[in-house]
């Protein structure tokens, strides 16, 4: 018959600074199932690294160590992990219960890595403590409890996959003498009920309730005693197999166990988590408004481009802003606007004459400039008429004394609110009747010239002389029409009219294109610097993590001593780092968002306009964050030797 549990020629040796310390030489054991036997010893002796080697926690230096006839050298740990969670239940002499989770949940805990789902591990949890006496204790803490009811929920998670093989240590060695005969009697139903007890104690009254006692010395086996002849009895034990899933849904279960676990843990550091998050909440907050900001400044670039013409070619006559020339030139008439006004690719034409003069009313006098423009004017400029009328085309032709003044020049000529509309106002000699009022371009909000617009004919006519040159021609491009290949058009139809190119062209797109390309530049500089502050915040996730892993090693080796994986013990710490990333990063938008309402829309001066794209793609980078940052730590965690983790202070 195959032995439960056989050792042979089994060696542990430690390397200490540059001291070789042999735990264990060369033992020899063999346990049967449903024994109850006490391994015994001083401190030193070997007892505690044989316990170990026999609950999968460690692994020997030499020798076999085999498990229901499987041997277990050589072992992944995720297989070993596997022996544990199916095979061995621990009780440790601390208890080593979570302080974060009640009773019941520190019981159901194993469960979480065997897969079973929720409601058949809170139904064998309550069972267990129901049995060990602890029925109105499930919803306390490990610090609400005596020391005795701690040892019993820690026995009780022992047997919750099913505990064929129960590991002991020192289980008494905490308790004051009443407690401890409880467990001592419980420990005993166990090996009754058909459970492998193997008690670890230095205590010989401990060890006298075992029918075999194995005393160790200098790690060796001075002595195997039996007290009583064994009969091997099945294990009769709640079946811990009903319910489990496959590997698939079993991982999704402990992904959504992880998930809570995670929130308590953070929660249980607040400060700690707060801070953590702080470098990801401003790197996040930055990012976003920045991107906002940006946006924000596209769309009013746009709209005052827009307002300046949309779409829109203005030809004025030399070779450049600064040709000294251009006055003499007289080549640009009225006729270039007839036909260019033909053109396919043409929307509106409109000629302009500008000059500055005098202007009174009976109310005001004062200078303004004065623009000669035909009838598409504030069509093509995309400038609003608020009150009266616009220029028809019979007036521009019959050259009649009108004029329409912007806002700002009416409320100088005519104070006090009083009308301007149908008033009479004299432009240097000439009278002209105000027939309307425009809007004043809010691209020139900042521009405290005065403005007053009369038919060009009436103004090369009747104010300037009849010269029949033009200060410029203003084109919009009809809708569709790439501007680019508008304006080469129209040079080549204007150079062939004139005989020479003696004029230069103004792209309204080439301003937009500029303006959107700075706006573009300082957008990506400032959002380097956010990135820059984002990696910052996520290195602090990282350092805070790895002070995490240290401050938690007991808790990460008592999970891997009741069966969780490398892989569970990762998504622990994944999960953390990506929680408070996107936590983090779910303060940051609506701090953004809350800046975006204080600045105003899109018509305030720092327009940010936040997108739920600028949104979306935050609490991606925050979750890539958590996951690139955290993988070391969680990595690191999840390669703690379990027998190192238990035994750290």
């Amino acid at each position: 018959m195959t032995a439960l549990l056989e050792i042979r020629n089994v060696s542990r040796v430690f390397q200490a600074g540059e001291e070789t310390v042999t735990a264990l030489k060369g033992i020899d054991l063999t346990i049967e199932k449903g024994e109850l036997l006490a391994i015994v010893g001083s401190s030193g002796s070997g007892k505690s690294t044989l316990m170990n080697i026999l609950g999968c926690l460690d692994q020997p230096s030499a020798g076999d160590y085999r498990v229901a006839g499987k041997s277990v050298l050589g072992l992944f740990p995720d297989e070993l992990a596997a022996l544990r969670r199916e095979h061995f239940g621990f009780i440790f002499q601390r208890y080593h219960l979570l302080g974060t989770l009640t009773a019941a949940e520190n019981v159901a805990m194993p469960a979480i890595y065997a897969g079973l789902d929720p409601q058949a591990r809170a139904s064998r949890a309550k069972a267990l403590l129901e049995r060990l006496g602890l029925g109105e204790r499930m919803d306390h803490r490990p610090n609400q409890l005596s020391g005795g009811q701690q040892q019993r929920v820690s026995i009780a998670r022992a047997l919750m996959n099913g505990g064929e093989i129960i590991l002991a240590d020192e289980p008494t060695g905490a308790l004051d003498t009443r407690s401890g005969e409880v467990v001592l009697d419980i420990l005993k139903e166990l090996h009754r009920a058909g459970h492998t007890v193997i008690i670890v104690t230095h205590d010989m009254q401990v060890a006298a309730n075992a029918e075999r006692i194995i005393e160790i010395r200098d790690g060796l086996v001075l002595s195997d005693k039996r007290s009583v002849e064994m009969h091997a009895a099945p294990v009769a034990t709640i079946s811990s197999e009903t319910g489990r899933p496959g590997w698939l849904g079993g991982f999704r279960r402990r992904l959504e166990d992880a998930f809570p676990m995670a929130l308590r843990s953070m929660a249980a550091h607040r400060v700690r988590t707060f801070l953590t998050m702080l470098g990801i909440i401003i790197g996040i907050a930055a990012v976003v408004a920045v991107v906002g900001l940006g946006e924000g400044a596209r769309q009013k670039v746009l709209a005052q481009i827009n307002e300046l013409g949309a779409s829109t070619l203005s030809l004025f006559p030399g070779k450049g802003w600064n040709d000294e020339r251009a006055a003499a030139i007289t080549t640009l008439v009225a006729r270039d606007a007839d036909a260019l006004s033909a053109q396919s690719y043409v929307s509106g034409v409109t000629p302009l004459i500008t000059s500055t003069t005098r202007v009174r009313s009976d109310r005001a006098s004062l200078n303004a400039n004065i623009n000669g423009v035909g009838p598409d004017y504030f069509r093509v400029n995309g400038m609003k008429v608020l009150k009266g009328n616009g220029f028809s085309a019979q007036s521009v032709s019959a050259r009649k004394q009108i004029a329409l003044l912007d806002d700002r020049t009416a409320e100088t000529l005519f104070p006090n609110g009083e009308p301007a509309l149908g008033r009479v106002i004299m432009i240097d000699r000439m009278p002209a009747v105000v027939v309307g009022i425009v809007s004043r371009p809010r691209s020139a909000a900042g521009d405290k010239t005065l403005q007053v617009y009369v038919p060009y004919t009436s103004a090369s006519g009747r104010l300037f002389g009849e010269s029949t040159s033009l200060s410029g021609l203003t084109v919009r491009v009809a809708d569709g029409v790439d501007t680019g290949f508008a304006e080469r058009a129209i040079v080549s139809l204007m150079t062939r009219r004139h005989g020479v190119k003696d004029f230069f062209v103004f792209n309204s797109d080439q301003m937009r294109k500029a303006l959107e390309s700075t706006s573009q530049t300082m957008t990506l500089l400032i959002s380097s610097v956010a990135v820059i502050s984002l990696i910052v915040g996520g290195i602090g996730v990282m350092n805070i993590m790895l002070v995490s892993v240290t401050e938690r090693t007991r808790e990460i080796g008592l999970r891997m001593a009741v069966g969780a994986r490398r892989l569970d013990i990762m998504l622990q710490f994944l999960i953390e780092a990506v929680v408070i990333c996107l936590a983090g990063s779910i303060v940051g938008v609506g701090l953004a968002v809350a800046l975006a309402f204080a600045l105003g829309g899109a018509g305030s001066e720092f327009p940010m306009i936040i997108s739920l794209n600028s949104i979306l793609a935050a609490c991606a980078v925050a979750v890539a964050i958590g996951l690139t940052f955290g993988f070391l730590p969680a990595r690191n965690a999840s390669r703690l030797a379990p027998v190192d983790a238990l035994s750290r202070e």
